[in-house]
């Protein structure tokens, strides 16, 4: 999606990172990197593939540097600093009252090559994700030339933004307590972590559909253009280039349901979609759900 002119667009809720060290190390030539990358994307559990310990002493952290609405629609770090914005805006009010949780905002981390974590120590090969001991969301933005490159999404504005509100989503189930209550460490086309990752498809997809009608605070306009058929055929191209399915086939030429973690092209698609159209934060539950 388009934000409009006029928005506060150095609000300082991305910090962009350097320094530090990062624990993984990821061979096997640029497109094994690549599926590896993919595979991960957009997951939490990352506990095979950090390094113990946090290497945060060592790194740096400075604004961005983001001050016209040009700079939001063009630049791939400013986008996610406006798309955090806009995501605060809507679930401080959407999720007390479909929950009556409070909202707190998440941590936001922009890097490039390494960053520590509490987590640990990642790479850019992790793929975008959300560490839940310091609640914060860690983007390298080169991930979105490797999604529109080499898996064949589109990865235009709301493809990145949908990438963004996904990992706010597992912000949302950590404090709402979901997170916690789910069983993160097996695999399979009904296992909890598939749930896991078709809400947070979820969470995001409701934010979505109501993105352009969400005022920013400082202005009282919408953040946001309305959705157009066109972006919105490029949010579901990038939930399809990270289904389970589309990934172990482009890597293996199979498919194994059984050692699926984050669900199939289809299930993304349509999780995303069940928020879109109007459900709610009980409907994309899928921890709790009958069916996936």
């Amino acid at each position: 999606m388009t934000f409009r002119d006029g928005g506060d667009f150095d609000s300082g809720r991305v910090r962009k990172r350097a320094g530090g060290k990062g624990g993984v190390a990821v061979g096997g030539g640029v497109a094994a990197i690549a599926v590896f990358l993919l595979s991960q994307a957009l997951g939490v559990d990352l506990s095979g593939l950090l390094g113990g310990g946090t290497s945060t002493e060592s790194q740096t952290e400075t604004d961005l540097d983001c001050a016209t609405v040009e700079d939001v629609n063009t630049d791939p770090e400013c986008r996610y600093q406006a798309t955090v914005d806009a995501l605060d805006a809507y679930w401080s009010t959407a999720l007390p009252a479909e929950t009556g949780v409070d909202y707190t905002l998440p941590g936001a981390v922009a890097f490039t090559g390494s960053v520590g974590t509490a987590c640990g120590d990642a790479t850019s090969a992790t793929g975008p994700f959300y560490c839940p001991p310091d609640t914060t969301v860690y983007v390298d933005v080169d991930f979105f030339a490797v999604l529109r490159d080499q898996f064949g999404s589109s990865a235009g504005a709301l493809a990145q933004e949908y990438v963004v509100a996904h990992e706010v989503g597992h912000h949302i189930e950590q404090i709402t307590g979901v997170m916690s209550s789910a069983d993160r460490s097996g695999t399979g086309p009904e296992s909890d972590s598939v749930r896991i990752e078709l809400m947070a498809d979820c969470l995001a997809g409701m934010w979505v559909g109501n993105a352009a009608t969400v005022p920013d605070p400082d202005t009282g306009q919408p953040f946001l253009e309305p959705i157009t058929d066109a972006q919105l055929t490029d949010a579901l191209s990038a939930a399809e280039a990270v289904g389970d399915d589309r990934i172990q086939e482009a890597s293996s030429g199979q498919v194994n349901p059984e050692a699926w973690t984050h669900g199939s092209a289809e299930q993304r698609q349509r999780w995303f979609m069940t928020g879109y159209e109007g459900g709610t934060f009980a409907e994309c539950n899928a921890v709790e759900a009958t069916t996936l």
